[in-house]
Order: structure tokens, then C-alpha cells, then sequence
């Protein structure tokens, strides 16, 4: 399937998010998302659709600890994503938006 991304590999239309499109969006970081992680992604969706943006890494973490688990944190998303820019890749992943404040 031909996705319409940006220049940072973010879906053009957030409406057309399907878990089978995390999946293919996932696939360069190497990662299969399983239940937890679409938990998670949805979640991040819930943000961009509560306030109107993508969440920086903060706001996210609180975020995902009220909604989801008061345990999680930075190292667990960064590991079980695979990645260090966790805002910045759970966005993408979610069909979101980069973060504003992310280059």
C-alpha cells in the first residue's frame, strides 16, 4: 500500500491511520507492534486529538502514565520501540505530526 507521508515520514492525513500502517511505518526501526504498542500509539492519538498537537516527550510521558500505566517511562518506550527520539517516533507511528519542537 502507497502511503502519502512528508518529508519526515509522517502520514499527510492522520484519518487514514490503520494499525496495519503503524506496522508498515514500524518496519524501519524493526520492531513488531503488538498489542501493548498499539495501546500506546492509540493513546498518542487520543493526545493529538484532545489538544490539537503532537505531544513532546514530557507532556507524553505524563500523558501515557495517567492513561496508561503510572510506570512508564522514557527507557521502557525507548527500548520497546527501538529508538531514542520516542516523541518524535511514537508521532510518527500514530500518524500524527512530528512534535513542534522537534528538527
Amino acid at each position: 500500500m502507497h502511503l502519502e507521508l512528508d518529508q519526515d515520514g509522517h502520514l499527510l492525513d492522520y484519518t487514514q491511520w490503520t494499525p496495519e500502517i503503524a506496522q508498515q511505518l514500524a518496519e524501519p526501526l524493526q520492531i513488531q507492534l503488538s498489542a501493548w504498542h498499539l495501546e500506546v500509539l492509540a493513546a498518542v492519538r487520543s493526545f493529538y486529538q484532545q489538544f490539537g498537537h503532537a505531544p513532546a516527550t514530557r507532556p507524553l510521558l505524563k500523558y501515557l502514565n495517567k492513561s496508561l500505566d503510572p510506570e512508564l517511562n522514557n527507557t521502557v518506550l525507548q527500548q520497546r520501540f527501538n529508538t531514542g527520539l520516542v516523541a518524535r517516533q511514537l508521532s510518527r507511528l500514530a500518524g500524527i505530526p512530528k512534535p513542534a519542537n522537534c528538527l
